[in-house]
């Protein structure tokens, strides 16, 4: 609509610069052919206003807009649980960023001025390509920590599910080119892979399977199968033989195929079979060495204690030694692991304390930060996905009531303790194998506190999660599931001060549902006659 105006907007001020044209039936006859391109410009208009309605009605009205009426409607009965599937995240990622953008363009400047101002206005408060990029990334990274297969995932049949939810050839393929452009060529492979047998399915979608074929043939040629490559190769050019990618590569791979037979000719027949098949397939060389033990452990797969260690494991009632508030209704107590010694608190914050931190911490939650072992100071990491918020005691009574009663008891003074830190996991939130104390090579990590090293973790559960979201610690093969009003307590020193180094614990990947916790890291300072030190090192 904009090029018409701005038709009009030259030719007026033309006509109103030469008054005269009544004076000369010559600049007249100029006008009639004026007119003529502007009725052709309003028929072309119209006639596109027309293409467009008839676009939306078919595209978005009465499909897209009727089945996101009813997906919305089912999830606002129930926010977290719905964005707690992690296809329903991500496919809300990409809706928000990436559609409603589609429809913004198709409509604009259309008679739906309201709808406009209100997507515009609403437009800044959307998740952008980082947020959709970053969703897209969660769910390969579930994919691989829970030994999901494409096809699981596509269809969201994921444990302890709420809302069920599909994937689409373009959310498949979405994923695939999320893969690719971080050179991940596996999970490219995979996704486009399922993206090919989705469209065999008989789905309809504006991917064809050019598209497909296109991204998948260079990512197994980039994993080494050639052969695969150059069938996958011929496939597409079956379907386009004009595309002009597709015709190079053929040629490339033909001609990588016969200079390696030729130089197979003077080898044996065994090692002529060899020529293509030196694959490099399989997820991405990983940067973190116990990888594969820590998501065992994040499945439930881990090391498993020995029936005899198992026997020295109890539940007990615990009066915080002699505690008055803990006498007459002493915590219960549980051990989870004995080395290091892991102990679980049930029903030690109630659901109301849980509403009131949450309603706190949720104004102030941001990109959760990890120590810089080169700066000392808090920077943002791939490894941990989650946001946080810092709350002190003094802001309320129920903030400054936990941090009492962790330390009645733990018997630790939380004077020198830090704030308490409620974080919230995301769309596959995680953090990664790490310390919570600071190792010789880390001097200066807590130096601005001046309290020392944190000397234990106080870890509240403020959230029951359907799937996945254990703490564990791979170096011992413990894994601890969260429970909704339960806390764990762990010390990260010995005695004597030095690190525990079996104590290097993880959170794993939420898979399904909402993860809320809040952990208090208390210090070394203050605790001289409470922990006193012991002649053994390792004690």
């Amino acid at each position: 609509m904009i090029q018409y105006i701005l038709i009009v907007g030259i030719l007026l001020p033309q006509s109103l610069a030469h008054p005269g044209f009544f004076t000369s039936i010559g600049q007249m006859t100029d006008l009639i052919h004026t007119e003529k391109d502007l009725v052709t410009s309003l028929k072309d208009y119209i006639k596109a206003e027309e293409d467009k309605l008839e676009q939306i009605k078919k595209s978005y009205t009465y499909r897209w807009a009727e089945k996101l009426d009813r997906l919305t409607s089912t999830a606002t009965k129930d926010p977290e649980g719905f964005v707690g599937h992690p296809v329903n995240a991500f496919k809300l990622m990409k809706r928000l960023n990436t559609e409603w953008s589609e429809l913004e363009n198709l409509v604009l400047k259309d008679m739906s001025d309201g709808f406009i101002s209100n997507l515009t206005i609403q437009r800044q408060y959307f998740p952008n390509d980082e947020d959709q990029v970053g969703a897209a990334k969660a769910l390969l990274r579930l994919q691989d920590t829970y030994n999901l297969d494409t096809d699981t995932i596509s269809k969201g049949n994921l444990p302890g599910v709420k809302h069920q939810s599909y994937l689409t050839v373009e959310d498949c393929f979405e994923l695939g080119k999320v893969a690719y452009t971080e050179a991940d060529y596996y999970h490219t492979e995979l996704w486009m892979e399922q993206a090919l047998r989705q469209l065999d399915e008989g789905e309809v979608s504006t991917i064809d399977k050019v598209s497909v074929l296109d991204y998948l043939s260079y990512a197994v040629y980039q994993q080494g199968d050639l052969d695969k490559a150059l069938l996958l190769t011929k496939k597409l050019l079956e379907l386009d033989p004009e595309h002009q990618r597709a015709n190079g590569n053929l040629k490339y791979f033909e001609y990588i195929m016969a200079k390696e037979k030729d130089a197979n000719k003077s080898t044996s027949d065994d090692q002529s079979d060899q020529k293509t098949t030196l694959k490099k397939k399989g997820a991405p060389v990983d940067y973190l060495p116990e990888r594969q033990k820590y998501e065992m452990l994040c499945r439930g797969e881990g090391i498993k204690m020995t029936p005899r260690r198992q026997k020295k494991l109890f539940c007990r009632y615990h009066d915080g030694n002699r505690n008055p508030k803990f006498i007459l209704a002493p915590a219960k107590q549980e051990d989870e692991w004995d080395k290091p010694r892991i102990i679980r608190f049930h029903d030690i914050i109630s659901d109301a304390e849980i509403e009131i931190v949450k309603d706190l911490a949720k104004p102030r939650l941001s990109r959760a930060t990890v120590h810089d072992p080169e700066t000392g100071k808090l920077t943002t990491a791939q490894y941990r996905v989650s946001k946080s918020a810092w709350l002190s005691g003094y802001e309320n009574p129920v903030v400054s009531r936990i941090n009492m009663r962790i330390q009645d008891l733990t018997g630790l003074d939380v004077s020198t303790a830090e704030e308490l830190q409620v974080a919230n996991y995301g769309v596959g939130g995680q953090y990664e194998p790490h310390f919570d104390f600071a190792r010789k090579d880390e001097p200066d990590a807590f130096k601005e506190l001046g309290t020392g090293n944190r000397i234990a973790t106080w870890l509240f559960y403020m959230s029951d999660v359907s799937a996945g979201g254990a703490t564990v610690f791979p170096e011992v093969g413990a894994s601890v599931w969260p429970k909704k009003g339960t806390a764990v307590f762990w010390y990260n020193l010995f005695a004597s001060g030095e690190g525990d180094y079996s104590t290097r614990h993880a959170a794993c990947p939420v898979l399904v549902g909402n993860k809320w916790v809040s952990n208090k890291w208390l210090h070394e300072r203050g605790q001289e006659f409470r922990r006193p030190c012991t002649l053994s090192e390792l004690e």
